[in-house]
């Protein structure tokens, strides 16, 4: 993939911009394997699943800056400044139609950028999401509520159509409030705008409903073959109880239902439960899904306070970056729990809790490249309890 942005040195994301695919992927994959060497042995790794090396974003996390009338949608420089990046090749065609769209009508809006080195002005960010079938979300961060009306203004312009004849369709559009001066993305207050409260979001054959505040993995085609090799993995096993803890929006939850098995998703974020609930209700789900429940809680508190005979047979784990931490490795090491799936985004804190958990031994490792142009990975193991 060849990029003008990188090329002139206005933005380095993509710090293996330029390196052929599939050099990307092998290094990436000897990268992780390393790092894995003392718990995986070389035969227990599937080839890795590939990605489209360009336009397979299903996100875009656009910081807004420059000055009323002349906005840039993009990222800031050192100094603070934005650079616009509206034409970036990661996106997929639809959200791409919808950044253009969208940095065409922000200079008319009348919305004032937030300008980081003064600490003045409003609108920080614009998080869109896209869906395969067309459909959006639009989430604005101001730092106060005094442009609500423009950006309720903008939200309308939006829905009456974005890009033309066949482009993306906004669903779903929040004001979020983010007051303070610091590096984060939004704020804890949220208004939906919208009569849709969730984006639909089709995926390996099921609908899984986003909020907007809901995680879902950046790259919908691999995250989609992550979630069939986890089913075939669990369907393998065939266990009769299987709990997903940091389930989100019951990706893997739902992907691994089945006629007569008890699952249970587990997942802190209240919102995100919510959003699994009705996922629950996909037709395509229908005799598959009635015995999958969902739990909003802390995972590790779950899994400690659960009677010895509630135990599952598979336990699925998808832990943030950090990893599991002490006290939920500790107790898996001891619970019993036969197999362990589990999911990660970094190899390093994954191998800081296999060293802990040396019950359980690697049978099936898969590395998915869900961020080419970059090292990111996500890695996916099935482990099985020693006799």
């Amino acid at each position: 993939m060849q990029c003008d942005y990188f090329d002139a040195g206005a933005c380095r994301s993509c710090t293996l911009m330029g390196e052929p695919y599939p050099a990307q992927l092998a290094g990436k994959q000897s990268s992780v394997a390393t790092i894995l060497a003392s718990w995986v042995s070389p035969g227990a790794w599937s080839a890795p699943a590939p990605s489209s090396e360009s336009a397979f974003r299903n996100k875009a996390k656009l910081v807004v800056a420059g000055r009323r009338g002349a906005p840039t949608v993009g990222i800031l420089d050192r100094a603070g400044r934005g650079v616009d990046l509206r034409g970036c090749g990661l996106y997929e065609p639809g959200l791409h139609t919808a950044v253009l769209d969208l940095a065409e009508r922000l200079p008319a809006s009348g919305l004032t950028p937030y300008d980081v080195p003064t600490r003045q002005g409003e609108i920080k960010h614009v998080l869109l999401t896209h869906s395969p079938s067309g459909e959006l979300m639009a989430r604005f961060v101001l730092r106060s509520p005094g442009q609500r009306r423009r950006v309720v203004e903008l939200v309308d312009d939006l829905r009456a159509g974005i890009g033309g004849p066949g482009g993306p369709r906004l669903r779903v559009a929040s004001l979020n409030l983010q007051p303070e001066h610091k590096a984060v993305l939004e704020g804890e207050a949220e208004e939906v705008l919208t009569p849709d409260r969730t984006l639909p979001v089709q995926v390996a054959g099921l609908t899984l409903h986003l909020g907007t505040r809901s995680f879902f993995q950046t790259n919908t085609g691999v995250a989609a073959a992550l979630y069939r090799q986890v089913a075939a993995w669990v369907d393998e096993l065939g266990p009769g109880r299987l709990w997903d803890l940091y389930c989100g929006v019951g990706g893997f939850a739902l992907h691994t239902s089945a006629p007569g098995r008890e699952v249970v998703g587990v997942e802190l974020s209240a919102e995100a439960v919510r959003s699994a609930r009705l996922s629950r209700e996909d037709p395509a789900l229908r005799g598959r899904a009635a015995d999958t429940t969902f739990v909003a809680g802390d995972a590790t508190a779950h899994a400690r306070d659960a009677r010895p005979a509630d135990r599952p047979d598979v336990l699925v784990v998808n832990p943030p970056r950090r990893g599991l931490g002490q006290e939920l490795a500790d107790w898996m090491q001891s619970s019993g729990v036969p197999h362990v799936v589990y999911s990660s985004c970094s190899a390093t804190s994954l191998a800081r809790d296999l060293a802990r958990m040396p019950a359980y031994a690697v049978r099936h490792t898969r590395l998915f490249d869900m961020f080419p142009q970059t090292g990111h990975h996500e890695v996916a193991l099935l482990l099985d309890r020693r006799a």
